[in-house]
């Protein structure tokens, strides 16, 4: 028997729960606790971990969330894709209200909080590459 394709789906704003039967995981990482427990839903070949990014109930603004103990908890459960869902403003007129966009790049206006899990205890120094900052497989799958 083969074992489950395991997907990460990261809910913003409007996707705070899902309907289905789940797993509940409190997982402890490095950097304090995740926005919400992760929800694992089975079905089929299909294994899904779901964190809601602002908390569930929607709590925390943007600059409140842990990302760092976010990801850790999904890396540590085996995902190395994640698919996140935003509801964002555009900068482009032509994409309208409701539009759903795969995006190919980014322009990053964070500011004031720590951008990387490689910043202690590294045997090391890590550099990560960001010129192309999305999979471009999974880019391709999803659209």
């Amino acid at each position: 028997m083969t074992s489950p394709l395991t997907l990460a789906l990261v809910g913003g704003t409007g996707l705070t729960e899902l309907q289905e039967p789940c797993e509940t995981l409190d997982i402890e990482t490095p950097y304090g606790p995740t926005s919400a427990p992760v929800r694992v839903v089975a079905k089929g070949p299909l294994r899904l971990l779901f964190l809601p990014r602002h908390g569930n109930p929607h709590r925390f603004p943007p600059h409140r969330v842990n990302y760092r103990a976010n990801l850790w908890a999904l890396k540590q459960q085996g995902i190395r894709s994640v698919i996140s869902v935003c509801a964002v403003g555009g900068i482009r007129a032509a994409i309208r209200p409701g539009a759903i966009v795969v995006p190919d790049q980014m322009i990053d206006y964070t500011w004031g909080r720590a951008h990387t899990l490689y910043e202690q205890d590294l045997a090391e120094v890590t550099h990560i590459d960001f010129t192309e900052p999305y999979c471009a497989e999974l880019r391709m799958a999803l659209i």
